[in-house]
This record gives structure tokens, sequence and C-alpha cells, in this order.
């Protein structure tokens, strides 16, 4: 296998990774947040901050890189319509992403804190669910549509 289809296939797995976690992630914890348990909040909370860290984070670090190795390999100008429209929808993405991380941050810390001092949610954990779940929304679909570009690559205009 030559280096190109090997740095494509790294790609294609890591953009699996950064989507599947993210929507996986996305599902649990916004069916845990319409719990009442604060015990299921506090565990799928962890767990959601632990895999964005450990696979969403890397993955993140990975398509770009991977992504502009494989432009340059192919022959891709960075201006290329379909191309220009990816990166500007993985960088939209990204925006949304980085206070997500914080809010999910914020949202562990403060269920376990309920459950361990045995007391309701501050009113501030609705505020922060509410804005954790506007963000993804445009994040996941930006990413369906750079999935689409890549796929396609349609000459969008020029």
């Amino acid at each position: 296998m030559n280096t190109y289809l090997l740095v494509k296939c790294l790609h294609i797995v890591s953009s699996v990774l950064l989507v599947g976690t993210g929507f996986g992630s996305a599902f649990y914890l916004f069916f845990a947040n319409r719990s009442a348990s604060l015990e299921a909040r506090t565990v799928v909370a962890r767990l959601v901050v632990r895999a964005d860290l450990w696979f969403t984070t890397p993955a993140v670090i990975v398509q770009p890189l991977s992504g502009l190795w494989l432009a340059h390999g192919g022959g891709w100008p960075l201006a290329t319509p379909w191309l220009l429209a990816s990166i500007t929808l993985y960088a939209l993405a990204g925006a949304c992403w980085l206070p997500v991380l914080w809010l999910q941050l914020k949202m562990a810390r403060e269920v376990q804190a309920a459950l361990e001092q045995r007391r309701p949610l501050t009113p501030s954990y609705r505020r922060w669910q509410l804005a954790w779940e506007w963000l993804g929304y445009p994040a996941f679909a930006a990413m369906m549509a750079v999935f689409f570009l890549m796929v396609n690559k349609p000459a969008l205009w020029g």
C-alpha cells in the first residue's frame, strides 16, 4: 500500500471516530439529561468527557493534518471550491465543538457535585445543557456536509 492510500485510510477512520464519537456522545448525554437520575447523568457526563478527550480530540487533530497532506498529494489546490467549503465547514464545526467541550466539563462537575451533596442541579446546568445542545446541531450538520463534499467533490462555483 502506498503512503497516499495509508494516509487516506487514516483520514477516513479518524473522520468516523470524530463524527461517530460526537454523535454517540451527544445521543447519550441528550437523553441522560432528560432523566431524573443524577446517577445516570453523572456516569454519562463523565464518559462523554472521556470520549471527547480520548477519541474526538485526537481525530480533530488528525483530520486537518491528513486532509491537507491528501489535498497536496492529490494535486487539489486549497482554493478548489468543494475543498474550501469543506475546510470552512470543518472550522465552523470546530468553533462549535470547543465551547461544547468546555460546557461538558462544567456539566460533568456540576452533576457530580449535586450527586455528592445530595442537592438539585443549579439553574446554570439547564442553561449549559441548552447551549450544549444548540451548539451541537450546526456542528453535526457541518460535518454531514463535509462528508457529502468529500465524497462527491461537486463543482460549486467557478
